[in-house]
């Protein structure tokens, strides 16, 4: 219609006058490119033969292989463990190294370590706690580092080596080159820390009746991760940020008191020689049964063993191939259960050890929600390769191959929390998780935490609400807000190294994994995201893949070009803050408007010499239309335009909308994300329409849209499902005084 294109050109007018009003006398001065969209070769290493473009492992991509063969002693009365190791080193890359590193995570503890050094303190008096004040300043420090005997090579003779903190450096007498393998020994012993009192990763709980359970890891010298990316992967251990290590094959014999029952990383090699008939006809049976777990040992065994101290020892013989550590529990205490779990039409075993302070939750849940995480993970990355999964009972959570201790006890009658149970639920579910991301996926996590623990509370989430609809989790979008709306000085980007990360938890957890919902559920939608996903996990299997490999998987499978998303959520501590900051209502009227009038003074016209010809657009005043305003049918142009239709081009039209609503929505938060509308009309119907975050291309501070309608709108809410993590959701709804609509909304925040 002609009116169009007069306000079209009127545009063009304008627009051409403001520019013309600028100084000629100076010029713009020139800026790099700042736009969220731009591409972030800047930040991504170049690819090559070893990382491709794609994000897939390239054709000149190596890793080393380390082979462990282990004798291992446990002195429950001293506390202490003791080891003998022949390590194989294989140097598949294409360098000549002219030294290993290995890492000793013990040494954390040791007499001299500087790990409490590096920490801040400040003075407590015994009033705050006795037990605290005892501990840090009375007591004298626990030395629970390794005592290395001697390093010796294969042949006997002594091997040079070099100690820094966590850390060992073996001097080689030459070079090792590519292909070729390095034998040698190591022998050592520790004292095991008491992780309950002295916290750790690794240790033992002592119970009021004279016993111990033992969850024992990190407790041997492991080699560092050798790659063609960063060279040797040997960061200190300082104690919170983990590790990163190699795979390779364990042939591992542990000795223990003759009373204890065991479980770890591996298969059981001698179950004749260290379970009884009746135990192994149990296990037999728990093969066959993807129901209900079945006990091995049971409550009434194990209280009777735990009156008991066999001063006898029994070598219990595991064998793995293809994992990247090892790790153990033993106890006289634990219970015993186990069940089936169907995998793609493999059986894999879920198992449970616990102590019967653990019941009645562990018995309940444990091996369940171990059955439901292995199933629940295999089908978003790949299917378990393993064939266990041990959930272990202990005051604290951490993960290894195969094996993983988690917290969650009742209290001493037996009653328990629905937050205590949920709680246990979710970190048996983490940690069995962490089989997959990083025991499989070996990601770095000293380097890169959230390639660890986000992409596993990110998967660990869908399990979680598999088992239960109704679960917490915790890492949903709306779970970090406060987080992201909080004080910029104590926020550090993802992509941090993990021992100098403010808010560690919110950092390398909820933030990465609420950010993966975000994009499976709103950015990509489930089947791009599902596919992506998996391609990037079934790449990396048993290989060491960075950030850029994970990006570049992702955009790679899906054809979306995300770098916005990574730059923005992973890259800097912007927020999301998305509202609507005017709504103005337009109505057809056959009377010219104060704007007509002047557009067509412009262009000299007279609309008294047009009557009825023009379609006036006029804004309704604080949202009222006047009750004279015409509909479009009875103007005579649009009506001769309609008529001029064929039969066909008039089938394909809709009834002239009467409402016109022009939306600026504002961008305050520094992050782009997709628009989530949720419009609500007169006649109490709702639709829903998103945008993608490229509406913010051209300017990222506030777009507008035109929504036409033959129906008025009572509302518009933005994000209506907390989907995008706003962490200012007062602009969210218009109008702000509609009481249905935005109470409605606020309550949605509130839960």
């Amino acid at each position: 219609m002609r009116i169009l294109k007069y306000c079209f050109l009127s545009v063009i007018f304008i627009s051409t006058s403001l520019f013309a009003q600028e100084p000629t006398s100076t010029k713009p001065q020139g800026h790099t490119d700042q736009n969220k969209f731009r591409q972030m070769k800047d930040l991504l290493a170049t690819p090559n033969e070893t990382r491709t473009a794609s994000g897939a492992p390239g054709y000149k991509y190596t890793q080393q292989q380390v082979d462990y063969v282990m004798d291992i002693r446990l002195d429950e009365n001293t506390s202490q463990i003791f080891g003998d190791e022949k390590i194989t080193y294989h140097n598949n890359s294409k360098d000549h190294l002219q030294y290993l590193w290995i890492q000793l995570d013990q040494n954390m503890r040791a007499k001299d370590s500087k790990t409490p050094d590096v920490k801040e303190e400040s003075f407590k008096t015994p009033f705050n706690s006795a037990q605290s004040f005892t501990k840090n300043n009375l007591q004298e420090r626990f030395d629970g580092g390794f005592n290395i005997e001697h390093v010796k090579n294969d042949n006997g003779s002594d091997l040079s080596y070099t100690i820094n903190q966590t850390m060992m450096r073996i001097n080689l007498a030459k070079p090792l080159a590519p292909g070729d393998t390095f034998k040698f020994q190591i022998k050592w012993w520790y004292n095991v820390n008491n992780h309950v009192t002295q916290g750790g990763r690794s240790g033992y709980e002592a119970f009021p009746d004279g016993n111990n359970t033992y969850v024992i890891a990190q407790f041997f010298p492991r080699l560092c991760v050798y790659n063609n990316v960063e060279g040797w992967q040997n960061m200190q251990f300082w104690g919170r940020s983990e590790f990163a290590l190699e795979f390779g094959n364990y042939d591992v014999k542990l000795t223990v008191p003759a009373d204890h029952k065991m479980e770890a990383t591996g298969e059981l090699q001698n179950p004749k020689d260290v379970l009884t008939k009746e135990q192994i006809k149990r296990f037999e049976l728990a093969k066959k049964s993807f129901k209900d777990p079945v006990f091995i040992v049971t409550q009434e065994e194990a209280e009777a063993a735990e009156k008991q101290r066999s001063t006898k020892l029994k070598t219990w013989h595991f064998k793995a191939d293809k994992v990247r550590d090892f790790a153990f529990a033993t106890s006289r205490k634990f219970l015993w259960d186990a069940m089936a779990v169907d995998i793609n039409g493999r059986s894999v075993m879920a198992i449970s050890l616990y102590s019967k302070e653990g019941n009645p939750l562990w018995e309940e849940h444990s091996t369940r929600v171990v059955a439901n995480t292995l199933e629940e993970y295999s089908k978003l990355t790949f299917d378990y390769p393993y064939s266990k999964a041990v959930s272990v009972h202990a005051e604290m959570g951490m993960e290894y191959p195969m094996i993983c201790f988690n917290y969650g006890r009742p209290n001493e009658d037996g009653t328990y929390s629905e937050r205590l149970k949920r709680g246990m639920i979710g970190v048996i579910t983490h940690e069995v998780g962490h089989n997959f991301f990083p025991m499989i996926v070996n990601s770095d996590e000293r380097q890169w935490t959230w390639m660890d623990e986000g992409l596993n509370s990110f998967v660990e989430t869908l399990a979680e609400l598999d088992y239960d609809p109704n679960y917490i989790t915790g890492n949903l979008p709306k779970d970090i807000v406060p987080y992201m709306g909080g004080d910029q000085s104590n926020i550090s980007p993802i992509m941090s190294q993990g021992d100098y990360v403010h808010q560690f938890g919110p950092n390398a957890y909820t933030k990465p994994a609420a950010g993966l919902y975000m994009l499976r559920q709103t950015i990509m939608g489930p089947e791009l995201f599902d596919y992506a996903f998996r391609t990037y996990s079934q790449r990396w299997m048993f290989k060491h893949p960075t950030p850029a490999d994970f990006f570049r998987s992702m955009e790679d499978a899906s054809a979306m070009d995300l770098d916005w998303f990574w730059r923005g959520w992973f890259y800097t501590t912007d927020y999301t803050d998305i509202g609507v900051k005017d709504v103005k209502q337009y109505y057809l009227t056959d009377k010219p408007t104060e704007s007509a009038k002047e557009r067509a003074k412009r262009f000299k016209m007279d609309l008294a010499d047009y009557p009825g010809r023009f379609i006036y657009y006029a804004e309704a005043v604080d949202g009222v239309i006047p009750q004279d305003a015409k509909s479009a049918s009875d103007f005579a142009e649009l009506n001769t335009y309609l008529e001029s239709l064929s039969p066909e081009e008039k089938a394909k039209l809709k009834e002239a909308p009467k409402h016109f609503y022009e939306v600026t929505f504002e961008k305050p938060g520094g992050l782009v994300m997709p628009i989530i509308l949720e419009i609500t009309y007169e006649d109490g119907t709702v639709e829903r329409k998103k945008y993608p975050a490229e509406i913010w291309r051209y300017n990222e501070f506030e777009v507008k849209k035109v929504f036409k309608t033959n129906k008025a709108i009572t509302s518009f809410v933005i994000d209506p499902d907390l989907e995008t993590a706003d962490v200012d959701t007062s602009n969210n709804a218009w109008p702000k005084d509609d009481a249905t609509a935005f109470s409605k909304f606020k309550e949605k925040v509130k839960g």
